[in-house]
Formats: structure tokens, sequence, C-alpha cells
């Protein structure tokens, strides 16, 4: 951004009654110079705006450079108008002002607004144009009103002052428009870009709705900060919150447009079937937990098993031999006849066990006396119970009987 020293040149004459422009020439001109006032003084705090009128009683100085934008609108509270608006006076008073400026290292520039026919000849313009450049003045036009009748002259002028394109002609025809609206889409505000560039920018300011300024400008969202803070806050938070929406949206699609190109996973392999060691080890300690009289059982079955087989090798012996006998077919019935009375015998003897195992261990005394102690109100000790734990000691007369019978056998 420039910092610049900008004395603004307004034209008072009875011209300016004219209601061509809403709603006259003299409102429409306030409008615009409030506009300029603002722009300049809010694009940076070191610029400095001063304005100056000229009419009937000459050029007066209303303000003179101040970077105090408050300075400057309250100036702008006197409408009178009166004579005609002499352009080379209002320029030099402007120019000397610029000359003594306190801070010597703004850029110079005039604004000045003709709505009235400009007296001066070409040639006078030309030489003025000359000296103004030769001093580094930049001179911005804005030719209204009587824009048919000044467009020869104020061209010569701004082609004999313009210096790389620091200076500007702005020609605006009547109508509903604002002067303000033109020069936010001119160079004037537009900083050279044009109304296009400058909207995407952001350059100029706006006015305040209350003096029909255009909305936009140099502020953020279009709205003074320092007029209606409320209303930029509100602006900014919503600007904010859909911003942030957006990079959700954004970053959703990216997901998903991986998750679409990424390959589809492998699927993990599946656990081998499990072993048989677990059932071999149960059937192996199951074997082991076998008593002696499975192991008997086993060992008679085998034993009939291999007598079976010894006699039908006798039997195939026999078959091929050249005398068969019929005592080989005895042989084989007699084998099944004692591999079936064994196999009986077998359980009737493993039955007979058992019962009598269980018999004995009903009537074991140290067994029942475990077994009393652990009922609730009955005490093991009690000589009653006693007695009866020693009389199921005693073996019966018939089992003595029976061990004197064994004993002399």
């Amino acid at each position: 951004m420039v910092l610049e020293a900008t004395m603004i040149c307004l034209d008072y004459s009875e011209w300016m009654r004219n209601g061509d422009y809403t709603p006259t020439r003299l409102e429409a001109q306030r409008d615009a110079v409030i506009s300029i006032c603002l722009a300049k003084t809010d694009s940076s705090p070191e610029n400095n705006v001063g304005i100056l009128r000229s009419s009937s009683r000459g050029v007066e100085v209303l303000v003179t450079l101040t970077p105090d934008s408050g300075k400057l609108l309250s100036s702008m509270h006197d409408h009178a108008v009166s004579g005609s608006f002499d352009f080379l006076s209002a320029v030099q008073v402007a120019q000397l002002g610029l000359k003594h400026r306190q801070n010597k290292s703004l850029q110079q520039r005039i604004i000045v607004f003709v709505g009235s026919p400009v007296s001066a000849d070409t040639n006078t313009l030309v030489n003025l144009a000359k000296v103004l450049k030769k001093n580094s003045v930049a001179v911005d036009i804005i030719n209204f009103g009587e824009e048919t009748a000044n467009i020869d002259k104020l061209e010569a002028f701004i082609s004999a002052v313009n210096n790389n394109e620091n200076s500007h002609l702005l020609t605006i025809p009547p109508g509903p428009h604002n002067l303000s609206d033109a020069l936010y889409g001119s160079p004037i505000l537009g900083d050279g870009m044009g109304f296009e560039a400058a909207a995407a920018t952001g350059a100029g300011t706006a006015a305040p709705a209350a003096t029909g300024g255009a909305a936009g400008g140099g502020f953020e969202f279009g709205v003074d900060p320092n007029l209606d803070p409320e209303l930029a806050l509100a602006l900014r938070l919503s600007y904010e919150e859909e911003r942030a929406r957006q990079e959700q949206l954004n970053k959703r699609n990216q997901d998903q447009q991986a998750q679409q190109t990424t390959p589809a996973a492998t699927p993990a392999p599946e656990p081998s079937a499990p072993t048989k060691v677990k059932v071999d080890a149960m059937i192996t300690d199951a074997d082991d937990e076998l008593d002696d009289e499975d192991e008997l059982a086993q060992a008679l079955a085998l034993s009939v098993q291999t007598h079976q087989q010894d006699l039908a090798n006798q039997n195939s012996s026999s078959n091929a031999s050249t005398q068969p006998t019929s005592t080989t077919q005895e042989d084989v019935e007699m084998g099944d006849e004692f591999a079936e009375a064994m196999a009986l015998s077998l359980q009737t003897q493993q039955s007979q066990s058992q019962a009598k195992g269980q018999e004995g261990l009903h009537q074991d005394p140290n067994f029942l006396s475990s077994v009393l102690s652990t009922l609730p109100g009955v005490d093991p000790n009690d000589p009653n119970i006693q007695q009866v734990l020693a009389a199921l000691g005693k073996p019966k007369p018939d089992e003595k009987k029976d061990d004197k019978d064994s004993e002399k056998k």
C-alpha cells in the first residue's frame, strides 16, 4: 500500500443544485468524498487527507492534511453553493497544501470533482499539468454533470500530468447510480486494477449506510467493524463455520477416495485344526487307570482269541491235507463253546467281586466312623455308637466256620 497525502477539491458552484444525479449533484459529491476519505484513512494510519472547495467566495480550505476521519466527515455539513468553480485556483491551492505536508515521505495526490463547465483553456491546463508532473504530483479527476463539455480539456490535462499511469480521469454519466459506486469500480479507489480486480482484492472501503455509500471496500466482508462491530463479528463467525464445514467435507471425500483406491486386505489364514495330542493323552490316562480286574479280563479275552486262532490254523491245515476228518469240525465247535464259557465266567467273577467290595465297605468301622463324624449333631465317641461299630467289626459265625474248614483242607 502506497502512503499518500491527498487533497480533495470540491465543486460548490450553482451547477451542483441539479438533480440529474441521485439525489443531487452536491449530495452525490458529498457521498463520494466520504467514501474516499474513509478509504484513504483506513488503508493506512499514516495517510493524510485534506479538503478544500471552490465557489464564488474563492477557494476555501475546509480541513488541512490530517489522518483524523472525524474531522473530515464533520467538514461536509455546510451545503452553501454559489457562483462558479475555478479549476486552476483549486488545483494550485491543493498543490501548495501538499508542498507543506509534515511527512515528506508521503506521495502527493490531488482528487478534483468537476460538476460544472471548466472555464480555463486547454493550453493553460496543460502548462499547469506539466508543473504538477515536475513536482511529482498525481491528479485524479471525477468528471460528472457537464461531462461532454469538459471531456476534451480534461483528457489533455491528464495526458500532460500522467507519469507511469499515476493519474486518472473518471467520467460518470448521469443516472440513478451513485458516484461512490463508480469510484469503487475505478482505478481511483481500485488501485488502478479496474472494478473486477478491486472487488477481488477488496481494495477501497465502504461508506456508512446513512450516507448512501456503497457496500464493500477494503473491510473484510464489506462492513466497517468500527461502525457495526456486532455485524462484523457475526459475519466473521459465519465465515469461519462455513470454512470449517468445507474442510471437513473435503477431508471426508479424500478418505472415501483413499478407501476406494486401497486394495482389499488379504484374509488372515485360518488356524490349523487342533492335533490329537490331548485325545491321545486322555486315552493313555484312561488306560493307566484300569484296575487289576480289567487287566485280568483283557488277558482272558486275549487267551480266548489266541485259542480261536489256533483252532482256525488247525482247520486250515486239515483242509490242505488229502484226508479230511470229522474231528476238525468238532474241535471248532468245542472251541466256540469254550470261549463262551470263559466269557460268562469272567462276567460272573466281576459282578461277585464288585458286590463283595461294596459289602465290605459298608461293614468297615473306620469308614462308618468317618461318615458319622461329618453328620451334624452326631457324636462318634458316643458309647452306643462305639458299641455298634465294634459289633460290625466282629466276624460272623458262618464266616468263622468257613475259615476253619478252609484251614483243615
